[in-house]
This record gives structure tokens, sequence and C-alpha cells, in this order.
């Protein structure tokens, strides 16, 4: 199986496969939310998808992202961002509660098999077990918009990515 190399603080650590590509069905998910419910990807059905994957809540650059996201959010049209990590529900809500995070969805994938079927388990080094940093974006029929793996996980991703998905489709749709 091919995986990605990204890095940790300019080490190299890989993922256990590779992101899904643009024009795929996204792969199925359960995540489980702050309440202990599933977030699954055939409930969000007619929306657009944010996938934000990241390592933990409990460090400075993932905190950063949510934050970010959340601001963000509130003006992405018919759009659903899911924060996700190996993050117990537990943590999210408190970071949540803790950082008035209300536009985002946070999404645990502790019990679920997210990390390999999106490839961004990290298979090797410090951060084994954890996901890469990395957004997907799905469109509303479940489409796999575009993807962004970060190569240097203490960086935040790119935002800019997100609106230029949706930007890259207005395009090609005006074109048919």
């Amino acid at each position: 199986m091919t995986m990605e190399t990204v890095f940790f603080k300019g080490e190299p650590m890989h993922t256990c496969g590779e992101l899904p590509v643009a024009g795929a069905e996204a792969p199925c998910f359960a995540l489980v939310g702050q309440d202990l419910a599933d977030i699954t990807l055939h409930d969000l059905k007619g929306k657009r998808v944010v996938l934000n994957i990241f390592p933990s809540l409990d460090t400075d650059v993932c905190a950063a992202s949510v934050r970010r996201f959340n601001k963000d959010a509130a003006s992405f049209a018919n759009t659903k961002v899911i924060c996700v990590s190996e993050d117990l529900p537990f943590a999210a809500s408190r970071f949540c509660v803790a950082n008035g995070i209300e536009n985002v969805v946070t999404g645990s994938g502790f019990r679920s098999d997210f990390g390999k079927n999106y490839g961004v388990t990290l298979d090797d080094g410090p951060l084994r077990g954890l996901y890469a940093r990395a957004l997907v974006v799905i469109d509303e029929d479940g489409k796999v918009m575009g993807t962004s793996l970060c190569r240097e996980i203490t960086e935040e991703p790119d935002y800019e990515f997100v609106k230029n998905s949706w930007a890259k489709e207005h395009a090609l749709s005006s074109l048919n």
C-alpha cells in the first residue's frame, strides 16, 4: 500500500495510506460527536463537508485551526465543518466550551476506521496512531472535491484551499 511522508519538526513520519482522490466517492465514516452520537457522511448528504483533520486539540496549531474554521464556517453556505482527531469526545467538549466553538462540529475517530479509510493515521514516529494534518472537501453528493495534506504537521492547514475548492467547482460548472 502506498503511503505519504509527512514531517513532525523536520523528522519524517508515514501515513497508513493516501487521501482519497478528487472526483472519487468519499469513504463512508462514523465519527463520535461530543454527545457520543455518531456523525456519519450519510447523515450529511446534501451538504458540503469540510474535514479538518489533525493530531489533537491539545496542541496549539490544532487548536488554532479549529478556532479559525469556527470563525470561517459561518460564511460557508450549506456546509458542515467537522474537526476530526483521535481526541475523546469529552476532551473536545471541554475545548469547545472553553473556546466558544459553536460553528463547527468535532468528531472523534476513536472507535472507527476513519484514519485508515482516509489514509491519515500515522504509522510511525512520536505521533504514531494519531492523524496527520489534512483537509478534505466533499460536495453535496458525497464526492471528494479536493484534499490537502500538510507536509509539516506543526504548520497550520491551507485555509484558502477550502475556498479555492469551491471557486474551482463553480468555474467548472459554469463551463458546462
